[in-house]
């Protein structure tokens, strides 16, 4: 499996593109739909995108880039009617900086915990919350993708709408603490690291 990682929108928020059997799935389209759209290769089918969370640097391109490739959206349950909220997304707190807000008019649909395949995708849904009430993890072989819960040297923010801090601090010992050390973690924002680095070196939370 081939990984694309394209940091995007006003805060270079990390967006996933996977490729596998000329299959692709892109998670958390964050901004410059150009950008994500033509990463995506000719003779490559997009079968869905997959959010980690709704927070409004994850989904800034979400609707061009939905309705570009004309593919179901999945998130958590607890953050389904946030994508068009601009005060549960965030980008109402930030419209005095200029920041436009995110209103989407998608209805997702809902991931929970689990196994799952999306075409010729087989994945792990881990549902992680704390950053958000809603967040994913998407586990697949070698490697994780966090969202905003596990950082290289960080973890999420919890001063944010519905976020918790013991609860953050839950899902990272509880949920990706148990996985392989070796695993690669690719996170929303900056560069990727592995779940033995945090274990032992992860200033916030230490296993």
């Amino acid at each position: 499996m081939k990984i694309k990682v394209l940091p995007l929108g006003p805060l270079e928020t990390n967006c996933y593109i996977l490729e596998h059997e000329d299959e692709v799935l892109i998670i958390d389209p964050s901004g410059d739909a150009d950008e994500i759209i033509s990463a995506v290769e000719e003779g490559q089918t997009v079968k869905a995108i997959l959010l980690t969370h709704a927070h409004f640097d994850h989904i800034g391109a979400l609707d061009e880039v939905a309705s570009h490739f004309g593919v179901d959206v999945w998130i958590g349950r607890e953050e389904q009617d946030w994508l068009g909220d601009a005060s549960k997304n965030g980008s109402g707190k930030y419209r005095d900086m200029g920041l436009e807000l995110i209103e989407s008019s998608i209805t997702p649909e809902i991931i929970g915990e689990g196994e799952r395949r999306i075409g010729s995708f087989k994945l792990q849904v881990l549902h992680t919350p704390g950053h958000s009430p809603g967040s994913m993890s998407f586990l697949f072989e070698g490697f994780i993708v966090s969202g905003d819960v596990l950082f290289n040297g960080g973890i999420g923010r919890t001063d944010l709408y519905q976020a918790d801090h013991l609860t953050l601090l839950n899902s990272i010992r509880e949920k990706l603490y148990t996985l392989d050390e070796d695993l690669t973690v690719y996170p929303g924002h900056g560069p990727e690291t592995t779940i033995g680095e945090e274990k032992t070196g992860n200033p916030f939370v230490r296993a």
